[in-house]
């Protein structure tokens, strides 16, 4: 498990591979991940953007930026937590996630929150430092 804590609102990620979903033989290795974002402050907030940085274990940069989380842009009112399940394929059997959430607080002022580096590893292979 994997947590940031960026002007009290935390991120956690479980990433877990899905051997149902890939197929080595054909390089294609794919993983979910479940994130909660959980707002430890004093003021709703609104998770409206994403941005990641997914690296496989060559090194090639893919740069993701969309609107909200799985077709939502969920508001977290104090005390409250947004979960979501997602998933990645990469063509590596190993590679690592990171990125931030754009929020915006009761008063209208964004801010980037901090999703925390994640390690996406192949139970299968041996690991590569990313």
């Amino acid at each position: 498990m994997y947590t940031a804590v960026t002007r009290e609102i935390q991120v956690t990620v479980l990433p877990q591979y899905v051997a149902e979903r890939s197929d080595p033989d054909e390089s294609r290795f794919f993983w979910a991940y479940t994130i909660e974002v959980t707002n430890l402050g004093r003021e709703t907030v609104q998770l409206t953007a994403r941005h990641w940085r997914i690296t496989d274990a060559n090194g090639l940069l893919e740069e993701v930026h969309g609107p909200g989380v799985v077709g939502e842009q969920p508001v977290i009112p104090p005390g409250e937590s947004f979960r979501y399940t997602s998933g990645c394929p990469l063509t590596t059997p190993s590679g690592i996630m990171m990125g931030s959430y754009r929020m915006v607080d009761e008063a209208g002022e964004g801010f980037d929150v901090e999703i925390p580096a994640f390690s996406l590893d192949c139970p299968f292979s041996s690991r590569t430092l990313n």
